[in-house]
């Protein structure tokens, strides 16, 4: 699976509405509404790259009070239970 997570600024007063469409979107599996430059954070997890470039610019352009995004495709994961495994088998 590929995540993506989208960075996203709204119209002030349109920012619950656009969660609520985004988090509707096949592909887009949470929305956080969020302080900072941004206004929402999308995670989108998709089994194929093509998903991406389908979800974030043919479905998330249709989405009212969306004005722009950032994409941000992920590599790598890393977690906290993934590093002590890590550490566990030597690594490090």
């Amino acid at each position: 699976m590929i995540t993506t997570i989208v960075l996203i600024r709204t119209e002030p007063r349109q920012t619950p509405a656009c969660a609520v469409a985004l988090a509707g979107i096949e592909g887009v599996a949470e929305v956080y509404s969020v302080s900072g430059e941004w206004d929402l954070v999308a995670i989108v997890r998709v089994p194929e790259y093509q998903d991406i470039a389908k979800i974030v610019t043919e479905h998330f352009p249709l989405v009212p009070g969306l004005v722009r995004t950032t994409t941000l495709t992920a590599f790598r994961a890393y977690s906290k239970k993934d590093l002590e495994q890590a550490w566990d088998i030597g690594v490090g």
